[in-house]
């Protein structure tokens, strides 16, 4: 396990943002200007894949530093991932629709696109769980106080350090900033790892680095610097696929990870269901939800494939026009309306009561009564959708 981040300095004043290291001239960066609008950030909550493209050229056009011939702990590293070639196109091609994903978040921020690879390094992109108190999780492998310096939500129910987006966003600003702090990727990296106290301490005392070697001579611990060659290794078989003898596979469209609104609780079961996912494909992706629930005050989307997402706006369409109708033939039966000709105006004329139990939500209620979350908010004066067990709710108003 590499020893991880220690917690941000959030009160850090930013030095000015200067150009990257002479090595990243092997190929060059594109430049993408960086929004001001935090709603530009985020990739679009959609259920179309955007547009294919080729993914590894793309990740090649936005390498920064230095590559497979520029230490011989690169290359040795780059053998060892491939020494299995089946197996290692295998990890790769299930890792893929994350990959993909990391990508369209890095050019947003503007970040050298070696640190796409990031997560191989960390966890093969798997959501890996925290298994002890104090250890890192999530495909970033990102520390319990790490995640609260970077406003993860981390708690019993919902753990922002296993949420895709999430958590991509947060590392990703938060390796633009060792940029501009230290105008040098390799110190991206080595911050990311040590710690950004530990490496500007060794800047205050060392210097920084000249370019060459391409592995600064920084007196930093083993593990520190193998986590610079094995991210060089791996972006090294990106580029040179062949020499390895590997095949880099392809994602299809429907493959490609999209976000998917939602406004309401659900159980993890039926939001599968609703996919035409299983449970536990399901909770692969959205690994972040801790409980049987879908929390919608703890994250207001799901990471699905674009396939898959389409599936699940439809059943949710579906779901929510099957229970207008229920309700309203559930009113044109009740006693006192047989003949059905009761105003629906006065459906709620005599409001009910419902003491919440644990585990209910708002979405749960309204389904039950046949109502909506947004008559259930008015009814009971509520700004959210945060409830709390004991609370008795009024089921319909009086006119």
């Amino acid at each position: 396990m590499n020893r991880r981040l220690l917690p941000v300095t959030l009160t850090l004043v930013l030095t000015a943002c200067a150009t990257a290291p002479s090595q990243k001239t092997h190929h060059p960066v594109v430049t993408t200007p960086i929004a001001a609008d935090r709603s530009r950030l985020l990739p679009p909550s959609e259920t179309a894949a955007p547009p294919q493209t080729d993914v590894w050229e793309q990740l090649r056009s936005r390498f920064a530093m230095a590559d497979c011939a520029a230490d011989p702990a690169i290359t040795a590293w780059a053998r060892t991932y491939t020494r299995n070639p089946a197996r290692f196109e295998s990890l790769l091609s299930a890792a893929l629709p994350r990959l993909s994903y990391v990508q369209q978040v890095a050019a947003q921020y503007d970040v050298a696109g070696e640190f796409v690879l990031l997560p191989w390094i960390e966890s093969h992109y798997q959501p890996v769980p925290q298994r002890r108190r104090n250890q890192p999780a999530g495909m970033w492998q990102i520390m319990p106080a790490t995640a609260g310096a970077m406003g993860l939500r981390v708690d019993d129910s919902y753990d922002g350090r296993l949420d895709v987006p999430a958590a991509t966003h947060a590392v990703m600003k938060q390796l633009q900033r060792y940029h501009k702090r230290f105008n040098d990727w390799r110190l991206a990296d080595y911050a990311f790892n040590a710690g950004e106290f530990a490496v500007r301490k060794l800047v205050k005392k060392h210097g920084a680095p000249a370019a060459l070697p391409a592995i600064p001579a920084l007196p930093v611990h083993r593990g520190t610097r193998e986590h610079l060659s094995k991210l060089l290794a791996i972006a090294c078989v990106i580029r040179e696929p062949a020499r390895f003898g590997v095949t880099l596979p392809t994602l299809a469209p429907e493959r490609q990870l999209v976000k998917v609104p939602v406004d309401q609780s659900l159980s993890v079961t039926k939001a599968a269901s609703h996919a035409g996912m299983s449970v536990d494909r399901f909770k692969h992706l959205n690994a972040a939800f801790r409980s049987d629930i879908i929390d919608g005050q703890a994250a207001s989307y799901l990471v699905l494939p674009a396939k898959h997402a389409r599936q699940f706006r439809a059943a949710l369409v579906n779901e929510s026009s099957g229970a207008s109708a229920d309700a309203d033939r559930a009113q044109a039966t009740s006693p006192g309306n047989a003949g059905g000709q009761e105003p629906a105006a006065k459906r709620h004329a005599s409001p009910r009561h419902h003491t919440v139990r644990p585990g209910d939500s708002l979405w749960r209620i309204a389904r039950h009564y046949a109502v909506s979350v947004d008559d259930l908010q008015r009814w009971n004066h509520l700004r959210g959708q945060s409830i709390k067990p004991g609370l008795v709710l009024k089921i319909g108003s009086i006119h």
